[in-house]
């Protein structure tokens, strides 16, 4: 693949800076566009990215010599609908190619604009679905979408990646599992790299507003005419809104806007790419070597065991109760607010001001409120800006809601179930 942003001087060195500082770099004589890394203590070399790439694509140098010793190469991520190597005839090494994660995207090649995409792709409820989701949602809400690609103010970036942090812990507080992007050594990783690769147009943040404040933010990074989703969250306050499905439209409206054939949500499994996706594909890694080193061929197959496993524990879904329990360790010392769950009824009687105390939904105090306010403007197609929320001056469980023609009870009742939606 042209133009891979996983491989580019700016991605590989900040990557290096973060994970790897002290290790030496190396070139591989038969592979091209790739640098790696060694093990500390096996002959063993990894790719500059790890595991933190969406896809790497490597070129084997034509008529290259065996190399002599028991170096094993290790490449991370090799989507099977790159271009894969080594293939010419005649290479003089063996590939061993593990499967592990699977992969989805939309290739957009053929579609004029998003409605000709919807009408091939999904069936006539389905798409009167997906536009009762947008409407209601810019009906309820001051919504606007930005992309920002080539250009973005230093402190624009660093406000949005604030928001952009709140909102995955926000997310993976409500999952109640760890997530590995909010790893400082991660975050901090992706926050330094994303910025330079804007200005270089190899990376591009997309935006979804509502008034001034972010709802839904995606990392993306660009290779040529496709688009990889790299991570995507959105505020799950907005979850009756099926905002996560709208910021899927709307990128694949952008994508075909600028001439970008594939949208790649890259690996793993998610209901949310399954629906959207017109393509799947797998994540293999690849082991190269010497076969006639005997040291490297056992290196390469224990290496090949190794991540074997892994994937049949991640079939079982091993990774997810890990990930709970991580969850759990981490927030052990942490008082977790309590989730809350609701019921609207009518109000009994007319409305009396001395009962009630007006409350402003925006006030950092109420910011638990939105959901219900939220689920409320979705039951009565209410709009945000002309709600009125009052607080029960005699029980706090109670939250009167208006809007033009409605008024309404919030009882709080208890927990509420974890949003599933994207």
């Amino acid at each position: 693949m042209d133009s891979n942003p996983f491989t580019s001087d700016t991605f590989e060195t900040v990557w290096k800076k973060h994970f790897v500082a002290d290790q030496p770099v190396f070139q591989c004589p038969y592979l091209h566009n790739l640098k790696f890394y060694k093990h500390r203590w096996l002959p063993l070399y990894f790719n500059l990215g790890g595991t933190h790439t969406k896809g790497i694509s490597y070129t084997p140098v034509p008529g290259a010599m065996a190399e002599p010793g028991n170096k094993v190469y290790l490449i991370y991520d090799v989507p099977t609908y790159f271009t894969e190597g080594p293939g010419p005839s005649g290479f003089p090494f063996k590939l061993e190619k593990v499967r592990q994660y699977p992969g989805y995207l939309i290739n957009l090649e053929g579609y004029h604009d998003i409605d000709d995409y919807l009408s091939r792709n999904f069936s006539k409820s389905s798409r009167y679905k997906l536009n009762k989701y947008k409407k209601r949602l810019e009906q309820s809400f001051d919504i606007r979408y930005a992309m920002y690609y080539g250009e973005i103010e230093r402190t624009l970036y660093e406000s949005l990646f604030q928001a952009f942090r709140e909102l995955l812990e926000k997310r993976f507080d409500d999952k109640g599992i760890s997530n590995n992007n909010l790893r400082d050594s991660e975050w901090n990783f992706y926050k330094e790299v994303a910025y330079p690769m804007i200005q270089e147009k190899k990376a591009a943040l997309f935006v979804v507003y509502h008034e001034d404040t972010p709802i839904s933010v995606t990392l993306n990074f660009l290779a040529g005419d496709i688009l990889f989703d790299a991570i995507t969250v959105f505020d799950i306050d907005y979850y009756k809104f099926h905002l996560g499905s709208v910021n899927v439209r709307k990128l694949i409206e952008w994508c075909l806007e600028n001439k970008i054939k594939t949208l790649d949500f890259s690996k793993g499994h998610f209901d949310y790419k399954l629906r959207w996706a017109n393509k799947t594909y797998h994540f293999d890694y690849h082991l190269i070597y010497n076969p006639r080193s005997v040291p490297a061929r056992l290196l390469a197959l224990l290496f090949k065991w190794y991540f074997q496993t892994k994937n049949y524990l991640r079939e079982k879904k091993i990774n997810e109760t890990y990930h709970r329990l991580t969850y759990s360790l981490a927030r052990k010392s942490t008082q977790p607010s309590s989730p809350r769950s609701y019921e609207f009824r009518n109000l009994e009687g007319p409305f009396k001001n001395e009962d009630w105390k007006e409350i402003d939904p925006a006030t950092l105090a109420e910011k638990q409120l939105n959901s219900i306010i939220f689920d409320f403007l979705y039951l009565h197609e209410g709009t945000f800006r002309e709600t009125r929320v009052y607080s029960s001056r005699e029980d706090n469980s109670l939250f009167l809601i208006e809007t033009p023609g409605e008024k309404k009870i919030a009882k709080i009742t208890g927990n509420h179930s974890p949003v599933t939606d994207l």
